[in-house]
């Protein structure tokens, strides 16, 4: 396996040495790596570096550890100009990434950056959106919330993870229009710093609507807190999740995967984003990583090198023209 193939083993030869799969392993990583999860502890992209990070350590791949190091602000912008400004060649550098991130691309948030900027190195699974109240909440299925969007699309007041405009707020926004509701920008969005900060927020009381992912609502599933409406998936997900009616179920057509996964920096040396995109393939087949995916509800979605950055740049522009047409841009 990669994890145990030292420099010196591959370059046993001088033919090796200069074989592709020489150079491709050639990068040694350092003792310890950094993960940037660009939000406050608890949300998603938090979940994805720690939990990433702990296989990492666990499947021997690192030799010390993995820190997670938070930096929220922008809804990922902050992070991304970080790595593109300060951190451009750091080969010992991975930036949690999802569906939110190639929104925020698309819709220009993060003045003057674009894809091109980093390196994309893969996905390890895809996290459902879904809406969730709680549990004292006058609504008890999506149908009866989506109702009172229609007779008055101020009536309900969602909290997300995600910026104003990003992959959070348009779950509720595509949803609404799925659902032919009106006058979608009257819709009322609460942006926090991580969907830790906006569940606390609905549990609490003191919004009406939760708009994340699957993965970060377990705790308060399990304490019976929070009542999930609807997942955003083609069909339901497996146990521990099957009880959660899909919005296709309830006659609306939306659905709203959020893959999870990293880039590196843009001037990362060629050998370490290699060492990156082999060392995630191989993670991904992991039994640990299989069972983090059932515990936390991701589904299977694996992408990586070449094949990632081409789905991103699609992903991005499908993003902008779906923007455009809700009205977020112009």
């Amino acid at each position: 396996m990669l994890k145990h193939l030292s420099l010196k083993s591959v370059l046993v030869s001088g033919a090796v040495a200069l074989s592709m799969v020489g150079q491709a392993h050639a990068y040694e990583p350092a003792r310890s790596a950094e993960c940037i999860a660009p939000a406050n502890p608890g949300g998603g992209w938090d979940f994805t570096c720690r939990s990433v990070g702990k296989v990492l350590v666990d499947q021997d791949y690192i030799k010390g550890n993995v820190q997670t190091v938070n930096m929220s602000g922008a809804g990922g912008g902050v992070a991304f100009a970080h790595t593109v400004s300060k951190r451009a060649k750091d080969d010992n550098l991975i930036v949690a990434a999802s569906t939110a991130t190639t929104t925020r691309l698309a819709q220009g948030q993060f003045p003057g950056m674009n894809s091109d900027q980093v390196k994309w190195v893969g996905t390890l699974g895809a996290d459902y959106g879904i809406i969730a109240v709680g549990k004292d909440s006058k609504y008890t299925s999506l149908s009866q919330l989506i109702a009172a969007l229609k007779q008055d699309p101020t009536s309900v007041k969602f909290a997300g993870g995600s910026a104003s405009g990003g992959w959070d707020h348009l779950k509720v926004l595509i949803t609404a229009q799925k659902a032919q509701v009106e006058n979608l920008p009257k819709i009322r969005y609460l942006a926090f710093s991580g969907g830790s900060e906006a569940l606390v927020q609905v549990v609490g009381g003191h919004v009406d609507a939760f708009t994340g992912d699957v993965s970060e609502v377990k705790g308060f599933m399990d304490s019976g807190d929070l009542r999930v409406l609807a997942v955003l998936s083609e069909q339901r997900l497996p146990a521990p999740f099957n009880k959660i009616p899909t919005a296709m179920e309830q006659g609306i057509d939306s659905v709203a995967p959020n893959w999870r996964g990293f880039y590196v920096p843009g001037k990362a040396s060629q050998e370490s984003y290699d060492w990156w995109v082999d060392t995630m393939n191989e993670l991904y087949t992991t039994q640990e990583w299989k069972d983090i995916m059932t515990k936390n509800g991701l589904m299977p979605f694996h992408k990586s090198g070449a094949e990632f950055t081409q789905f991103v740049k699609n992903q991005t522009l499908d993003i902008q023209i779906l923007s455009k047409d809700i009205g977020l841009i112009r």
